[in-house]
């Protein structure tokens, strides 16, 4: 089989297998069997990451070992209109020219292609590889959960190439430092009114994408935008939210929202005048970047429902305005690097209060913790309660690195052009991993994936067999990976 199609026919297997976050046993089972049925031994450490040990081919038993790894976690996005089931249904894999994608969801490219690379790696005999450790870590879209509590016992090689870069041709060598704060503002509920009217607030349509990768490119944020609608119209027509919600992970940019409020029958018309100013403004402002926006307000009737104060409502308001989203500083070191930024992910009014993630992003671990600070300081003046998850430092690049030139020369070799060396904005596990296991040389790679955590992703097969065409040339008997041992030893 061409190793290509080998590749996308695992791609399409693992597609078939619910692997959404703290989700993934499924899929880990499904790869331990994979193993068995070759004789492949394979161990799992108390946090569900699994490494599957591949013997070296004949003739290279004793060049070091080397890792392979990627996640076994997905983000589950859909459209409104999907009726796709993630605890159940396989992903829909479509195949449109030299794209594949998905029927309405997430495709899971990230980082499932990763896992179909590291198995055709195993099994293409033609591959004459050293001992692979197939590293497989959970919870990497939940903040590299999995990573972080890795065992280390569980690998014995120093050098790591993971597969979850997201441009062919680009190295990735380091990235940015991220954590999350968890915000409660308390509320109390009083029930609607006889002198009161409801409207529901959709906002949809939007692009999302990934909090990393795509936070600089003037996305819509769509918590963001329905909160401004709100606050918007509040300012001359006093309303009381009965819900609200947006977004369904805290590292994409939410696509969707919708809130209903409630307000005094004569505001009813004030409420609609507002809404149709502030609404053409905002289709003015996105008809570039956001061409299928939809925001829309319609009267509801489903009998008297409960809702939070007019001051709790404004306060709310407020807070979800003040609260930091998008790019908060760019590089001074890099042009048009993203240094800092946050994505307001999820929120949604409970009943014990408004629930908001902020997560957060930096190059820079000083900075990280300054956007923290100040997301928790505008959360802690509306009076809210706060938690902060761990904060995960930066993954500092090592452009001496042996592996790095190694990887250069043999991409320069193969396609008679310089590959890109690059920071990524979007969180990677390298840095934490080698931590974790006391140093090691690692570099990231991978084919072209687009709009990663988002229903419009999507995989450019060409670049996936530019990036097969590498990393065998890079595993492969007297490769210049062969030098780099040979001097990692000196």
């Amino acid at each position: 089989m061409n190793p290509a199609n080998l590749i996308i026919s695992r791609f399409e297997e693992i597609s078939a297998i619910p692997r959404g976050t703290k989700y993934e046993a499924g899929i880990r089972q499904w790869l331990i069997d994979w193993g068995i049925a070759r004789n492949f031994k394979s161990r799992t450490d108390a946090a569900g990451n699994l490494v599957i040990y591949i013997p070296a081919s004949a003739g290279r038993e004793s060049t070091e070992p080397l890792i392979l790894q990627g996640h076994l976690d997905m983000v589950w996005q859909k459209t409104p209109d999907s009726k796709h089931d993630f605890m159940r249904d396989p992903i829909q894999v479509v195949h449109d020219g030299d794209w594949i994608k998905a029927n309405g969801t997430t495709l899971g490219a990230d980082n499932g292609i990763a896992i179909a690379l590291m198995m055709a790696a195993a099994e293409d005999e033609s591959v004459l590889h050293p001992a692979l450790e197939l590293l497989f870590t959970v919870e990497e879209e939940l903040g590299l959960v999995g990573a972080d509590n890795l065992d280390p016992s569980l690998l014995s090689a120093k050098t790591l190439i993971n597969l979850d870069t997201e441009e062919e041709g680009s190295f990735t060598i380091g990235c940015a430092g991220g954590g999350s704060v968890f915000i409660t503002i308390p509320t109390t509920w009083e029930i609607q009114s006889a002198q009161e009217i409801a409207f529901e607030l959709k906002v949809s349509g939007l692009q999302g994408g990934h909090s990393g990768g795509d936070i600089n490119k003037n996305r819509a944020k769509a918590n963001k935008l329905i909160g401004r609608v709100l606050n918007f119209i509040q300012r001359d027509a006093p309303i009381r939210l009965a819900a609200i919600k947006g977004g369904t992970a805290r590292n994409a940019i939410p696509r969707d929202a919708e809130s209903i409020f409630v307000c005094a029958k004569e505001s009813a018309g004030v409420c609609r005048e507002k809404f149709s100013e502030i609404v053409s403004a905002i289709q003015t402002e996105y008809a570039i970047t956001e061409k299928t926006l939809s925001i829309t307000l319609t009267e509801t009737n489903d009998g008297a429902i409960n809702a939070i104060s007019n001051a709790e409502t404004e306060k709310t308001l407020q807070a979800l305005m003040a609260l930091p989203n998008g790019v908060s500083a760019m590089s001074a070191e890099i042009a048009g690097f993203v240094e800092t930024s946050n994505n307001i992910g999820i929120m949604e009014l409970k009943d014990d209060g408004m629930f908001i993630i902020s997560n957060h992003r930096s190059s820079s671990l000083s900075w990280l913790e300054e956007i923290t600070t100040w997301v928790e300081s505008i959360a802690w003046l509306a009076g809210a309660k706060t938690e902060r998850t761990k904060i995960f430092p930066p993954w500092q690049p090592n452009m001496d690195s042996l592996l790095l030139k190694s990887c250069i020369q043999i991409y320069e070799s193969e396609f008679g052009v310089k590959p890109k060396v690059e920071l990524a904005h979007g969180g990677l596990e390298c840095g934490i991993l080698s931590e974790r296991c006391g140093g090691l040389d690692t570099i990231s790679l991978g084919p072209t994936i687009e709009n990663p955590h988002s229903p419009d992703e999507r995989l450019f097969v060409p670049s996936l067999q530019k990036t097969w065409k590498l990393l065998t040339a890079l595993l492969t008997t007297n490769s210049p990976y062969e030098e780099y041992l040979l001097k990692k030893k000196e």
